[in-house]
């Protein structure tokens, strides 16, 4: 009876899930360092191999060519909240943390052979991965005084095969996603333990609570590309719903509070929103390119609730009990806006530049400083250089402003009230060559 006094009243860690792997603050918004440094606005122009990732119908309009980048992303995020914040005296709750520099580097490999009017092409990239990482020492008030690990480490791999087809002024694109995930999480798990025998839990403690995992998923991207004029294309992408059935284990020295072992088996469904795209891409001289894309992700259906089925029986009844097993996220769908230009100022060299607007789907109630979501004004900057008729370089950056979270104590829904605030740097620099 004790035990499951124990066993109810055990509040164990607060579950956090790997679906907010993709959130907009961890995706890798802009494979490729042409469309990288044009702000992602690369639906309605497609010219190049990484076609494959936003228009495999591009692939048809181009000759036979690979494509090699390396991409490096920094986050740079903070989080700070006093006593107010959780309705305590002040002094008790005080946090003003930043997180660690760290380097998420991803290479992007994309192939394009083109046989008449058709195109068949194949690129292994990383269209998500990033992470965060803080200092357990600046947290401590989070973890009843014991220095914890906070660290988020997150990848995704596509390996796509594609083929597209040109119709003269049309041409239509298919790509298989075929996308591997791997997730590491460590946090701490706040329990109040039972330490006199009376079954009434009086005594505050942390364990740390760590997971890896492991998953596929697969999925198709349809598109296609319409050259309205030689100097006017139109583009289109539409990309299903994928669900990652992620595998792993996780280990909590809490559960053995309750009577479990220290670490249990898992599975749990992922997913990657349904995703629809269009973009127009001008040229008002043959040194002048301008591009506009909408792109939206249907949050609202790919990321609403998810559930995690722990292999330990005690595992499934703790987590059940308290409904950490479940975790709710409740997005919103989201557009973002792109614009992207390029200018050739001379035959060798072009400089290009880009702006999107970023807007965070997920709302107050559902916020962890380890899976940040911040709406976001970014700006880009590049260029390409021609060093032969077969070989090109190009390198583009980007800086992401997030805007500042101001969350309010919601006990309900587990939130992290504060300031949250994500900043993120990356760059691309990669080479192409036609065949």
């Amino acid at each position: 009876m004790k035990r499951m006094n124990k066993l109810a009243l055990l509040t164990v860690f607060l579950l956090i899930l790997t679906i907010n792997l993709f959130s907009n603050g961890l995706s890798l918004n802009s494979v490729g360092p042409k469309s990288f440094a044009m702000g992602g606005a690369f639906l309605g122009q497609a010219d190049d191999a990484t076609a494959l990732y936003w228009n495999p119908a591009g692939l048809a309009n181009q000759e036979s060519s690979a494509n090699i980048s390396f991409a490096d992303v920094i986050p740079i995020g903070s989080y700070k909240t006093s006593s107010e914040d959780f309705g305590y005296p002040a002094g008790m709750f005080d946090v003003d943390a930043k997180t660690k520099t760290n380097h998420f580097v991803s290479p992007n490999i994309f192939i394009n052979h083109r046989i008449n009017n058709l195109a068949l092409g194949f690129g292994v990239y990383v269209p998500a991965g990033l992470g965060t990482e803080y200092d357990g020492k600046d947290l401590l008030v989070l973890s009843n005084g014991k220095e914890q690990k906070w660290l988020t480490k997150i990848g995704v791999i596509n390996f796509s095969p594609a083929a597209a087809y040109n119709f003269n002024s049309f041409s239509i694109g298919i790509a298989m996603n075929i996308m591997y995930g791997s997730f590491e999480i460590k946090r701490p798990s706040n329990v109040t333990l039972d330490t006199d025998g009376d079954g009434i839990p009086e005594t505050p403690t942390s364990f740390q609570y760590s997971e890896t995992s492991t998953g596929l998923g697969y999925g198709i991207t349809i598109s296609g590309l319409f050259h309205i004029t030689k100097s006017i294309s139109l583009g289109t992408a539409f990309r299903t719903k994928t669900t990652v059935k992620m595998k792993g284990d996780a280990e909590n020295l809490a559960m053995t509070g309750a009577g479990g072992p220290a670490k249990s088996d898992f599975t749990r469904d992922v997913a990657w929103p349904m995703w629809l795209g269009a973009g127009l891409s001008a040229k008002p001289t043959d040194r002048l390119t301008i591009n506009a894309d909408f792109q939206f992700s249907q949050w609202s259906d790919s990321e609403d609730r998810f559930k995690t089925d722990f292999d330990n029986d005690v595992w499934s009844a703790v987590t059940g009990a308290t409904g950490d097993d479940t975790f709710v996220l409740e997005w919103e769908d989201a557009t973002q806006i792109r614009f992207g230009m390029e200018y050739k100022t001379t035959d060798k060299l072009a400089l290009r530049c880009g702006y999107y607007y970023d807007p965070a789907p997920a709302t107050d109630d559902r916020i962890s400083i380890l899976f940040p979501s911040s709406t976001n004004n970014v700006g880009t900057i590049g260029f390409g250089y021609k060093i032969n008729n077969k070989l090109n370089i190009d390198f583009g950056t980007e800086y992401l402003f997030g805007a500042d979270r101001n969350i309010k104590f919601v006990l309900a829904n587990g939130n992290m009230p504060g300031t949250h605030h994500l900043d993120v740097f990356a760059f691309s620099f990669g080479a192409g060559y036609k065949f």
